[in-house]
């Protein structure tokens, strides 16, 4: 089981991407979602997670207002909407998937997580 990534690309400061997150092999239901970003030269950070069971969502503080982290239970698919994105927003960006409640604070910490997908935020 493996997630993969897509939606990233090249975007101009204070504009917007989503970020989708397709899974096979289990249903979301009943794990927590999250959205890492490993900027480059730095560790990864825990930018989002969504905890399916109940719905609630957790946003790094300098995500918080400007990210939202969703999924199409439909599609199987997970989403990170980005909007007034800054330079400081570039990296590869991971989705990754945690049996249970609560995310790791850790990509190596998640079940399963996806090879990214890069974002580059640049005039």
């Amino acid at each position: 089981l493996q997630p993969v990534e897509s939606g990233g690309g090249l975007v101009q400061p204070g504009g917007s991407l989503r970020l989708s997150c397709a899974v096979s092999g289990l249903t979301l239901n009943q794990h927590a979602i999250g959205w890492f970003h490993q900027a480059p030269g730095k560790e990864h950070e825990r930018v989002s997670c969504l905890n399916t069971h109940d719905d609630t969502t957790q946003y790094a503080d300098s995500v918080r207002g400007r990210f939202t982290i969703s999924t199409d239970a439909t599609k199987n698919t997970i989403y990170l909407q980005m909007s007034n994105l800054e330079s400081d927003d570039t990296g590869v960006y991971y989705c990754a998937i945690q049996a249970g409640w609560g995310c790791s604070e850790r990509l190596s910490g998640m079940d399963w997580w996806g090879k990214g997908t890069l974002v580059t935020v640049s005039s």
